[in-house]
């Protein structure tokens, strides 16, 4: 009997043991530090950590297959950050399309969650592009690829909801990611994303331009417009001194008059993307009788004469690739401005990427986003400015659409967000938030953000474009 009762006790210490021993195991994870959770994913690379108080930011470089579809043809380092607050808060996956901050910043949606942000670099812009870069593997569904390796490699970190983001092409990039991998994400917010269905069919631009703001405001900045092209030769005599000045050359779009022709013809576009009505202001009232310096310095402030040279459109190249490839880019047309001032128009994308890139253009790919978004949309928010000229051609709602709204946000431009919508559909965009987040919502009416605004994080300029156009 006591050897029996031995036996019990010893069998009993043992399961003890063991459920500890399990229980610590358990528990590991929890005690390992993030960012040896974050270094322990296969691929990921420590560039740098950075403080910020009440979070932990890490830049990283992840290593991506420069071809999801064979993986086995190399590899290249794609460069994110991670936004670290706790893991048990949900998580935003932010991209901008474009290059990332190496800067702790925070999204709109990340505020209103109160969670972590992933943020992306999109490939081809660098450092995060492959070397050498097979430039045919820079397309939408390569790119949603990327979001969705570094999605399930971090879902075993921060296993809340996740919601991605991102304004302007990145909200084009958020909306193609939902696409192409609808599982992914719990919801998408995406700002100011342009949606060009038909490349060739671009007259919606004209009409925005012929009905936004005010007749007065219009009347200014067509007038400085078409006074920079009456003015081109002394203009030109200008730029030819500020681009020698600057080192600036124009070997990819053909010449310094081509150049100069594009940056003008940005001029009223780019004062509508970035610029509010209050601005027309500074916009010279009387064009005839301005000076010289007084329209170049009006043109350069907005449309930036930098920007079509070599040195300016580098950066951009894989914008201006995917743009005449498969994102399409408008055209608009001058009927203040006559014919003979207008030498070139609007240039295609092709004009603005080196020559020794290959492209054509593949017309089915917005067509199919298009009609995923119409029929299948769910958990998606789109939000626009009332002033912002790419809104002119937008992300739209069917039938097939579930839980799923588009925003304007009134006199605002390309930064428009949801706390410039109108109080009760600024209301109901946090609540849809926060639900698709899997947080606690009170009723809509009540529906604030979470994170307490702060001036360091969430202050930023307008998600601008390359120039904004092709």
């Amino acid at each position: 009997m006591r050897k029996a009762l031995r036996w019990l006790l010893a069998l009993m210490v043992l399961i003890g043991t063991l459920s500890t021993a399990g229980a610590a195991t358990a528990a590991t994870p929890e005690a390992v530090d993030i960012k040896d959770r974050l270094l322990a994913v296969p691929g990921m690379s420590l560039v740098e950590e950075k403080p910020y108080p009440g979070y932990r930011f890490f830049v990283l470089n992840y290593t991506q297959p420069v071809d999801h579809r064979h993986p086995e043809k190399g590899t290249f380092q794609q460069r994110i950050t991670v936004l670290h607050k706790d893991v048990s808060r949900p998580t935003v996956f932010y991209t901008g399309g474009y290059n990332v901050s190496t800067t702790p910043g925070r999204r709109e949606p990340t505020q209103i969650v109160d969670g972590n942000q992933v943020s992306m670099e999109y490939r081809f812009f660098t450092p995060s592009r492959p070397s050498p870069a097979d430039w045919s593997k820079l397309d939408i569904w390569q790119a949603a690829s990327d979001q969705h390796r570094i999605f399930t490699a971090l879902k075993k970190i921060y296993g809340k909801k996740w919601i991605s983001t991102g304004g302007s092409k990145g909200g084009m990039t958020a909306t193609y990611y939902e696409r192409f991998y609808p599982r992914d994400m719990d919801g998408v917010v995406a700002y100011v994303a342009p949606n060009d269905v038909v490349n060739d069919e671009d007259s919606a631009y004209d009409r925005f331009f012929a009905s936004v703001g005010t007749k007065e405001c219009r009347d200014r900045l067509n007038a400085v417009q078409r006074e920079a092209l009456v003015r081109r030769a002394p203009l030109e005599k200008k730029y030819e001194a500020y681009a020698a000045e600057n080192g600036y050359t124009f070997t990819t779009v053909g010449s310094l008059d081509r150049a100069y022709e594009a940056v003008v013809l940005d001029y009223v576009w780019g004062f509508w993307q970035y610029s509010l009505l209050s601005d027309c202001a500074s916009i010279p009232a009387d064009a005839a009788t301005a000076t010289d310096d007084e329209i170049w310095n009006s043109v350069d402030a907005i449309s930036g004469f930098s920007a079509y040279a070599d040195q300016g459109l580098a950066t951009y190249t894989p914008y201006y690739y995917q743009a005449g490839t498969q994102l399409g880019a408008p055209t608009i047309h001058f009927p203040y401005i006559e014919k003979k001032y207008v030498r070139y128009g609007y240039q295609p994308p092709r004009n603005f990427v080196p020559r020794d890139i290959p492209m054509k253009f593949q017309p089915r790919a917005m067509h199919d986003v298009d009609a995923w978004v119409r029929h299948n949309a769910r958990h998606m928010l789109f939000v626009y400015g009332q002033n912002d000229p790419w809104g002119a051609e937008r992300f739209r709602l069917g039938k097939g659409a579930k839980d799923s709204y588009v925003l304007t946000a009134p006199g605002l431009n390309h930064g428009a967000n949801v706390a410039g919508l109108v109080a009760d559909q600024k209301a109901l965009a946090t609540a849809r938030i926060l639900d698709w987040a899997g947080l606690p919502a009170p009723t809509a009416s009540q529906a604030r953000p979470l994170a307490k605004f702060d001036p360091r994080l969430d202050v930023r300029d307008v998600e601008r474009e390359p120039a904004l156009r092709p």
